[in-house]
């Protein structure tokens, strides 16, 4: 299942800022990173995730830094900042709730209809 464009948008800075909380990671690794662990149901083009990732950079939640990877080419990695992880955290709580106030409404487990 595809989201719809701006409930991916919503949700993808939190993403991209959990997944990071538990290591540094390049542009390609991250974006597959993103669709593991949601079994592909969130994928984040280049084209989605770069600007989202310098846009997260420009608030100061994540860093990026130029390394040479194993294979002796440059790659840019990210990092979440301590602010970043503030800003996780209370991201994480507000999902917690919409997800209890979604539980009222749908029940515990939402099946299609």
């Amino acid at each position: 299942m595809k989201f719809e464009s701006q409930l991916l948008k919503g949700i993808a800075p939190v993403v991209v800022l959990e997944i990071l909380s538990r290591g540094e990671m390049y542009g390609y690794e991250l974006s597959q990173a993103i669709e593991q662990r949601t079994e592909d149901v969130l994928t984040l083009g280049k084209g989605t995730l770069y600007p989202l990732l310098y846009n997260l950079e420009a608030k100061k939640l994540v860093r990026g830094k130029w390394q040479k990877s194993d294979n002796g080419r440059k790659r840019r990695y990210y990092s979440i900042t301590g602010k970043g992880q503030g800003e996780l955290a209370k991201q994480k709580e507000q999902l917690n709730e919409l997800r209890k106030g979604l539980d009222f409404v749908f029940g515990p487990a939402i099946s299609p209809a």
